[in-house]
């Protein structure tokens, strides 16, 4: 083969033709091994073998890649996490608190929180994130299925879901400040109480 041929084969490919995934799978490791603080661009495109103008045509910058890449993760977990069970209260009950369970330790969030837990400010105190929209939108659903099957009791499902998150996210991220590792399932038991009897008719 030439060496014509060959510089032509490795080329990157259009912009279009790059997996999404295979950029955040990059971010992914970045972020366990370095944190968000002392990634760059351009040590995402290095580890993704993309160009960095490839990557800047998707994402402004590292946080808005890690914003991306969390919302992934957290669709992976409700996804995962809300599996129709008996009814639509114990499998909407159980479905949170799974997702509350995985949030507590799930190597990304752990590594934010440790390493850069200014990237959670504006979620916490300014917007919703992508990932807390999705959810509010999952439970809603829940809700308009319980409200057919009579398992919850009839209410808004918009400020119903705004409760349920909310309590999802404290105990979540607060949780381990309350709680050692060794204690989360109790967190969870009284989680899983609060919200049963929150939805019971």
């Amino acid at each position: 083969m030439s060496q014509r041929s060959s510089e032509s084969t490795e080329r990157p490919s259009p912009v279009n033709a790059i997996p999404e995934q295979q950029i955040l799978d990059a971010a992914y490791e970045l972020m366990l091994a370095v944190g968000m603080r002392r990634m760059t661009m351009a040590d995402i495109a290095r580890h993704a073998e993309v160009s960095r103008a490839t990557l800047y045509r998707r994402w402004p910058n590292v946080q808005s890649v890690v914003a991306a890449l969390m919302t992934r993760e957290w669709a992976i977990a409700g996804a995962a996490a809300f599996v129709p069970g008996a009814d639509a209260r114990s499998w909407l009950v159980e479905g949170v608190v799974e997702v509350v369970n995985l949030t507590r330790t799930h190597p990304l969030m752990r590594k934010i929180i440790e390493l850069d837990p200014e990237f959670l400010t504006p979620y916490l105190f300014e917007r919703r994130g992508s990932s807390t929209n999705d959810h509010l939108e999952l439970v809603e659903r829940a809700l308009q299925k319980g409200y057919e099957d009579g398992s919850i009791r009839l209410g808004d499902p918009e400020w119903q879901a705004r409760t349920i998150v909310l309590a999802a996210f404290s105990s979540a991220v607060s949780g381990p400040i309350m709680a050692e590792p060794d204690e989360y399932d109790r967190l969870d038991e009284e989680l899983r109480q609060m919200l049963d009897r929150y939805l019971a008719p």
